[in-house]
């Protein structure tokens, strides 16, 4: 019997978890306050209005409403929420 570990299976056996990252809420969708609706690694996708970025880039709602994404300029998605305000 062998007293060490053979060099290969010492190096195997690890994984790291993956960062789910992702679009959570697509165009369309219903969103309420502080719902997620963008992970993500940079800022590939902008806030427009009723979105905030926190510092992980991340993009959350801060009102309720349905979520828009838009093309702009350059080549830029900006994610927005229009608000529902008939029962004001």
């Amino acid at each position: 019997m062998a007293h060490k570990k053979g060099s290969g299976s010492t190096k195997n056996g690890r994984d790291s978890r993956s960062q789910r990252l992702g679009i959570k809420k697509y165009g369309g969708e219903s969103i309420s306050i502080g719902n997620i609706i963008v992970r993500q690694r940079g800022s590939r996708f902008k806030p427009g209005p009723n979105v905030k970025i926190a510092k992980d880039y991340t993009l959350f709602a801060i009102a309720n409403g349905t979520v828009i994404f838009k093309k702009s300029k350059k080549n830029h998605t900006t994610i927005s929420i229009v608000t529902n305000d008939k029962n004001l």
